[in-house]
């Protein structure tokens, strides 16, 4: 690797986003998103399923108390197994001493707090600060005088803490409280919740490692890998890093760790590979296929690269590469989401892409985010903010409303309302938004996603600030010790045309600005002899003078596409994009039974303003067919073959983030031609 090429994320603070499309979801995010999500952490959401995540907190916070005032006749509780998930039996008056949700409970607070922390940033609240600052005194209530801090083995019992490693997710919600520490602390400096996990930190530090004595266990659920990078990143306490690397070099490891805790594993395939589905069935470093899970996969990507970069470790940096090829030429959709199988959310095998029966979930093309902007961190190549940009204004803003107030689990890329309803095979796709989820990893995900774009949209090192996504900005950023502001216009994901101004007061400054691998050509307002282009990206350096400007434009045109001949769903079909946005047809517009019109993607196609659900897009209308066939007899199913009439009609295509807003309808990515 290149040291000269690795770039980090701007500090939220030197990036104020003003643009109209990412400023809107912001704000979505900040007056409706953490508000609701709040209201539904306590519970108190009409109609949603029960979170029960801050009455967990209480309790173990009311059972803190009682061991302090009880002392030595305090009876700590003993480890009773309730079930993955465990509910009340009396669901309108759960007991208040019980644990309730699933074992990850906890993280929903985390991702909350981060979010609330990436909106602090931008938009000053002390409304909701004090929410915040408030509620994390309840959170740190919940924790151990030893440092340990999960509320499902506080409240079930601490005699089996890390005895179920693989299932039962406490280094999961270690990791979610680290990021949303960190988070918190650098919006608001505010030190609480980030002492709180440094000392669950040092206790996991203390209890796992290579040293004679520790355990030799690992996540089952990753995300602690790149937590505790960003923990030592704000901290500069080796001892995180140290834990991370191990984490990722332990993994996969044989004898498998996992084996310890579950020999059931071990009858069940004694000889072969075990343990896929957490993604320890090798080495990291050995491992050239993406399979299991989607997002702990992604998860645990991301934490590999990071390690990659801050060991300098080229096989693993090689071994990230060859997992990001596998999934972006043989799994990725497109839409930009990942996972085929609603089978334990996983990937399936290469080339099964399913549309009516994908899970894609929201979760996993998150997850997909945070690897692409790592491998940007390493190595500035646009296939990697190609992919970051195709989830990002596709599948990951699919997951929520346009309202901000119902989400999706599971982004299909077909929907027939009917089967949704009747097709047990087909539970898991949803065509209406819910409000909430007994297992709701997805909501505040998304509302910590959308809270920090701009940490995925740039990057800089010491002398270049790169620019991966077009998201309108004002931009702060040092040169030789000078501060460099660097002002961003654009319409994107509408219009390509880009202006860049820089206030440089003569300091030498290279932007690096990505070609999208969508643009067939592209114009700059600058002589080919000051530019040179790299991996997708072109590299212009001046000694900028005040309010000196660049304009870029890339023309977004429509375009249509095949999928590989070995995606046997997609056979005979095409997809319809413009720019960063996967389009649909959708039945409000079209009328029912989809499947029975072709496109003709030969003819003239145009784009027009439109409104779906109160959000101004850009329609795409092109020509098509329906087909028309004589009703079947009564009582014959099948009949001898006739050809079939084909009506003109107008196809008309809406963007895909933007279906499931208007009621239930029928809703197709790709489409007969």
């Amino acid at each position: 690797m290149d040291k000269q090429k690795f770039s980090s994320p701007l500090s939220l603070r030197d990036v104020q986003i003003k643009d109209a499309f990412w400023k809107k979801e912001m704000e979505l995010v900040r007056t409706e998103v953490i508000p609701y999500q709040w209201a539904a952490l306590n519970d108190q959401v009409e109609g949603a399923a029960p979170s029960y995540c801050m009455h967990n907190f209480k309790a173990a916070g009311k059972q803190n108390e009682e061991r302090r005032e009880q002392g030595k006749e305090f009876r700590e509780p003993v480890y009773t197994f309730r079930g993955f998930e465990a509910l009340p039996e009396d669901p309108a008056h759960p007991e208040d001493d019980k644990f309730y949700g699933f074992v990850f409970q906890d993280s929903d607070f985390y991702k909350w707090i981060e979010a609330v922390g990436y909106s602090l940033t931008q938009h000053p609240d002390p409304e909701l600060e004090k929410i915040a600052d408030d509620a994390i005194q309840i959170v740190c209530a919940a924790q151990q005088d030893d440092g340990y801090l999960d509320t499902y083995y506080i409240l079930n019992g601490k005699d089996k803490i890390f005895s179920n490693l693989k299932d039962n997710h406490e280094l999961y919600c270690l990791g979610h409280l680290l990021e949303g520490a960190v988070a918190y602390y650098q919006a608001t400096g505010k030190d609480q919740l980030l002492n709180t996990a440094c000392r669950y930190a040092d206790y996991v530090a203390d209890y796992f490692g290579p040293e004679e004595g520790k355990c030799k266990g690992y996540p089952g659920h990753e995300i602690a890998e790149m937590a505790l990078v960003r923990l030592y990143e704000t901290t500069k306490n080796d001892k995180y890093l140290k834990l991370a690397k191990y984490f990722i070099d332990e993994r996969g490891t044989r004898p498998y760790y996992f084996d310890q805790e579950h020999p059931e594993e071990v009858k069940k395939n004694p000889n072969g590979l075990r343990y896929e589905y957490n993604q320890a069935h090798l080495p990291v470093r050995e491992q050239d296929e993406a399979v299991g899970h989607a997002v702990r996969a992604v998860y645990l990507y991301s934490g590999m690269a990071d390690i990659a970069r801050l060991s300098d470790d080229d096989k693993l940096f090689e071994a990230c590469n060859t997992l990001w090829n596998n999934i972006v030429d043989k799994k990725l959709y497109i839409t930009g989401g990942i996972g085929g199988t609603h089978i334990g959310e996983a990937f399936s095998f290469n080339y099964d892409l399913p549309n009516d029966t994908a899970y894609a979930e929201t979760c996993a093309s998150i997850g997909l985010v945070f690897f692409a902007r790592r491998m940007l961190e390493m190595y500035p190549d646009s296939r990697y903010a190609d992919v970051m940009e195709q989830a990002l204004y596709n599948t990951v803003l699919s997951g929520m409303a346009l309202d901000g107030k119902s989400f999706f689990y599971v982004n299909p890329l077909e929907v027939l309302p009917e089967a949704c309803h009747k097709d047990e095979r087909k539970f898991h796709v949803k065509d209406i938004r819910q409000k909430w989820f007994g297992c709701a990893c997805c909501p505040p995900n998304l509302a910590r996603t959308l809270s920090s774009v701009s940490s995925y949209a740039f990057t800089e090192n010491d002398d270049t600030l790169f620019v991966h996504l077009y998201i309108g900005s004002d931009v702060k950023k040092k040169v030789n010790g000078q501060e460099v502001a660097v002002h961003i216009d654009s319409a994107f994901p509408w219009d390509g045309k880009v202006t860049v101004s820089v206030d440089g007061a003569n300091v030498p400054l290279t932007l690096a600005l990505r070609i999208p691998g969508w643009a067939n050509s592209y114009t700059v307002s600058a002589d080919s002899s000051e530019y040179t282009i790299k991996d997708g990206y072109l590299y212009i350096t001046r000694t900028w003078k005040k309010d000196e400007t660049l304009t870029l434009d890339f023309p977004m045109e429509i375009q249509v596409w095949n999928a590989d001949p070995r995606v046997r769903e997609d056979i005979g079909k095409a997809a319809v994009t413009r720019g960063p946005i996967t389009y649909c047809l959708e039945e409000k517009d079209n009328g029912t039974d989809l499947h029975l019109l072709t496109l003709d993607w030969n003819a003239p196609a145009f784009v027009k303003d439109s409104v779906v659900a109160g959000e101004p897009v850009k329609e795409i209308v092109m020509h098509g067919y329906r087909e028309e066939l004589p009703a079947p007899k009564a009582g014959t199913l099948y009949r001898p073959i006739q050809k079939a009439e084909k009506k003109p009609v107008e196809l008309n295509f809406i963007p895909y983030y933007t279906w499931a807003n208007r009621g239930e309808n029928e809703m197709s990515v790709w489409v007969r031609v």
